[in-house]
């Protein structure tokens, strides 16, 4: 099986790190693709109608896109833990909390690098911030239990998202008045698969 991946995407992190985790490092080969929302590399789009990354190639069916999707599949195929049934729909809540600070943040990014500085509007950036931060405290007030205990994807999403935000906007400083949740993420970014897979 393929992963068509780039390394700076938060949501190609997670299931990278996932592919990690999991065991499924050596089973699956991740190939490195340039794609923009302006220029969609041939192979994403052949494989994914919306022409985003990340997308498995597998053998035995089509490919399957979405990190989602993807990781369902991953966490079905080694017969791991991290999506457990007894707290299944809160993991999920806060796996789909992580996702939605990417999908902010990744929009931040786009709208710097793609749109024209005179066409840029700093009310939509800051708007887009406004989700981060409310995003962030609610996983420092609401859900700091689940980032404890054994390793599950709500985990997994959460600290990826913190590290796009390290690697795209440190200078909001995510960090202030999230105190715990800052110390979290500087644990959990020590994992081997959290280091394996960092961008600087």
């Amino acid at each position: 099986m393929k992963l068509l991946m780039s390394p700076p995407s938060p949501f190609v992190r997670k299931v990278r790190v996932v592919l990690r985790e999991t065991g499924l490092i050596d089973t699956i080969e991740e190939v490195a693709v340039t794609t923009t929302p302006l220029a969609s590399d041939p192979d994403v789009s052949a494989a994914n109608p919306l022409a985003k990354i990340p997308v498995l190639i597998r053998d035995d069916g089509p490919a399957i896109y979405d990190s989602r999707v993807i990781n369902r599949f991953l966490n079905t195929h080694a017969q791991a833990n991290l999506y457990p049934e007894g707290r299944l729909w809160e993991i999920l809540t806060l796996e789909a909390t992580a996702d939605a600070i990417m999908e902010a943040a990744v929009g931040m990014t786009y709208e710097m690098r793609y749109r024209e500085a005179a066409a840029q509007s700093p009310a939509w950036l800051d708007a887009q911030w406004a989700k981060v931060d409310r995003a962030t405290r609610a996983i420092s007030t609401r859900w700091m239990s689940h980032l404890s205990g054994p390793l599950n994807i709500g985990q997994i999403g959460v600290a990826c998202a913190l590290s796009y935000l390290d690697l795209r906007h440190d200078a909001r400083g995510w960090r202030a008045g999230n105190d715990t949740l800052a110390a979290w993420h500087a644990a959990f970014a020590q994992r081997q698969s959290m280091l394996d897979t960092a961008v600087s």
